[in-house]
């Protein structure tokens, strides 16, 4: 089989919207990073950021799990 000239571009984040479930409003926009996390709520300009180490350690110090 010949090599490859073309490849599978990934993308170096995710992202996604995240709405009221009620009304169906924007309520701002997560971006997940290899090495963070971003939060930029609606009609901010700028998003807040918390490195993977930080996020990781504000997680595993809550004392209620998910469900």
């Amino acid at each position: 089989m010949p090599a490859s000239v073309n490849k599978f571009v990934e993308p170096d984040h995710h992202e996604h919207e995240i709405a009221d479930a009620a009304t169906g409003n924007k309520v701002g926009t997560l971006r997940v990073k290899p090495s963070s996390i971003l939060w930029k709520p609606k009609g901010a300009h700028q998003f807040y950021s918390a490195s993977m180490a930080e996020f990781q350690e504000w997680m595993n110090g809550k004392k209620q799990v998910a469900k």
